[in-house]
């Protein structure tokens, strides 16, 4: 490989220029009008403007992505996070084309992108699941159902993700009306309008295992990332180790999850994502098929650069042994979005000022600079601010201390609410669920 095209925006597309450079690889990025002032579009060895603001009209433009793809003769693609990432019919295209598309097999993102599949296969290699059905459909015997899962209950879409569509049910008198809501949406977000049933885990912790596989069976993790703070399904604070989680336990799992992506025969980066209970008790939610926006906590704590490994792998390199990957210190990271807190909806316009901070143990990585517009076209965030320490606590101070440091104006920011969550005892002292910020 020497030209690599990347197809996406923000803080990952600067990311992966800036390890391609490091590698000796030439990138071609791509940007929409509404992007035309980021600063990787200088930072890139060639950028290539799509005309239109809109996903659909740009970076979600498959047609026009491989056009362009052919057209500057490039080798690879690199989807990054997020937009085609884990869409197997964008993958399956790029290989049809003759290029290498960077991410796992389309048949392998196809099954986990099926949750109904993706719990199937990956029970029957041994991962521990929660209680569920099947696809619901209007054959289905939904007290038969029920009565194996049991009551409180999520009505999940299969095709999604985030979230979205999701309904809880406590009683068997609103699973009907829930599975129409459920199925409206879905269809709407997704095409597709697959739903089943899970038992629903209250205020549980959501942890996760990085995975890099070599597609030959070959498979490792490197460790655990805590990523229980959410609002609305969404991540807001990632870290690793797992705080006030037995490290013995944690190792068994992470061991398990590369075990049982190397026997899919997994191929580059993964994500297997978990729900986790106080008394020790574990159960798989999902796999995400690509790199995940929360890499550089893994990266600050292991040492690993996960991109270049990546790039590696498909260059014909060998994957490092388990035992050469090791964890020290402590790492944090905060998603600082462009959003009203109080509103929370997103916050648009130009960046009057925007200075991360430059400190010692802290990395932020964003695809911003000052003068920038945001858009309303996309996700509102504007960077992850990401600190090391030897000491969880020390690492929390100098993310507190780096989020009162980032000058941003133009654009409301959340940092308000972050600085919040920094210091809330509960979280100071480790005690994190998904229900966290509801106790703020």
């Amino acid at each position: 490989m020497k030209k690599i095209l990347i197809a996406n925006r923000g803080a990952i597309a600067r990311r992966l220029i800036r390890a391609f450079e490091e590698l000796g690889l030439e990138s071609l990025v791509l940007y929409s009008d509404a992007d035309a002032g980021a600063p990787y579009i200088a930072e890139a060895s060639s950028a290539i403007r799509m005309e239109g603001n809109q996903p659909v009209d740009t970076y979600l433009n498959t047609p026009a992505i491989l056009e362009l793809a052919e057209k500057y003769n490039v080798d690879a693609i690199h989807p990054g996070y997020g937009f085609l990432s884990e869409n197997a019919d964008f993958a399956r295209k790029v290989l049809e084309r003759g290029m290498i598309f960077l991410g796992p097999e389309p048949e392998l993102i196809e099954r986990m992108g099926q949750k109904i599949n993706g719990r199937r296969e990956i029970a029957e290699y041994g991962f521990p699941v929660f209680p569920g059905s099947q696809a619901v459909d209007s054959s289905s015997d939904l007290e038969e159902l029920t009565s194996t899962i049991g009551f409180p209950l999520v009505v999940k879409p299969s095709g999604g993700g985030g979230g979205i569509g999701m309904q809880v049910v406590q009683r068997q008198e609103e699973l009907a009306l829930a599975i129409a809501r459920a199925r409206s949406v879905a269809e709407n977000a997704f095409s597709d309008s697959t739903l089943y049933l899970e038992k629903w885990i209250e205020k549980p912790r959501h942890v996760e295992f990085q995975v890099i596989g070599d597609g030959q069976g070959g498979c490792i993790h490197a460790f655990d990332r805590e990523c229980s703070v959410q609002r609305r399904h969404q991540k807001l604070i990632e870290e690793s180790p797992t705080p006030k989680l037995d490290e013995v336990s944690l190792l068994k799992r992470a061991q398990l999850a590369a075990d049982v992506c190397g026997k899919m025969k997994y191929s580059s980066l993964g994500t297997i994502e978990t729900l986790c209970l106080p008394e020790d008790d574990f159960g798989f939610l999902e796999m995400n098929t690509r790199i995940q926006v929360e890499h550089g906590v893994t990266e600050e704590v292991t040492g690993l650069d996960l991109v270049k490994l990546q790039m590696d792998l498909f260059m014909g390199g060998e994957l490092p042994p388990q035992q050469g990957v090791a964890r020290t210190g402590f790492a944090i990271e905060a998603r600082l979005y462009a959003e009203d807190s109080e509103t929370m909806y997103p916050s648009t316009g130009m960046l009057q000022a925007f200075a991360p901070p430059k400190m010692y143990g802290v990395r932020v990585e964003t695809g911003y600079q000052e003068g920038q517009v945001v858009s309303p076209y996309y996700d509102p965030l504007l960077a992850k601010v990401i600190a090391k320490g030897d000491t969880r606590e020390q690492a929390i101070g100098r993310l507190s201390v780096a989020l009162r440091a980032f000058d941003v104006s133009g654009v409301k920011t959340n940092a308000g609410l972050l600085q919040k969550i920094l210091a809330n005892e509960d979280f100071l002292v480790g005690n994190i669920d998904t229900g966290l910020l509801n106790r703020l």
